[in-house]
């Protein structure tokens, strides 16, 4: 149950924050420090309210699932991304939080981890996948193949 809850709290933070980022504009920083203050505050002063895990592993969770919610609205702006997100970077700091040492801290990084992750689900469901960069590339060789071959066909005339 503990677990669920902590899932509930990712979804929140970081549906809470881009809402306040995009409907009342207050800006990613300000809403992110804002929510988080709230929660972090109300567990503060009220610790005995929630089991001592839960009271110390929500604001943690909270600030991190924030994080997801500072991106940009042009970048991702659906709720369900946002949740998608939040579950993603739960998932990840429960499981992995400790590796992540030295790489920028946990929260940001399962942050940016968990962002990048739902921004490739479109690339993923596209037919074409790897292929649209390989065709290009090899469209460019394929012209500076030729443009090379005339070149010097030219200068043997």
């Amino acid at each position: 149950m503990e677990t669920f809850i902590l899932y509930l709290v990712g979804i929140i933070g970081s549906t809470a924050t881009y809402y306040v980022n995009t409907r009342y504009r207050q800006g990613a920083v300000r809403s992110s420090a804002l929510l988080t203050l709230i929660v972090s505050g109300f567990l503060y002063f009220f610790p005995n309210v929630l089991s001592n895990y839960l009271t110390h592993y929500i604001p943690v969770v909270f600030i991190g699932a924030s994080f997801i919610g500072m991106v940009s609205k042009t970048q991702l702006s659906t709720y369900l991304g946002l949740s998608l997100a939040g579950v993603i970077f739960t998932t990840i700091l429960l499981n992995t939080s400790k590796f992540f040492n030295g790489y920028g801290g946990a929260l940001g990084t399962s942050a940016c981890i968990s962002v990048l992750v739902v921004l490739s689900i479109p690339y993923f469901k596209s037919p074409r996948k790897m292929t649209v960069g390989l065709l290009q590339l090899r469209k460019i060789i394929l012209k500076k193949g030729n443009k090379a071959g005339k070149g010097s066909a030219g200068l043997s005339k």
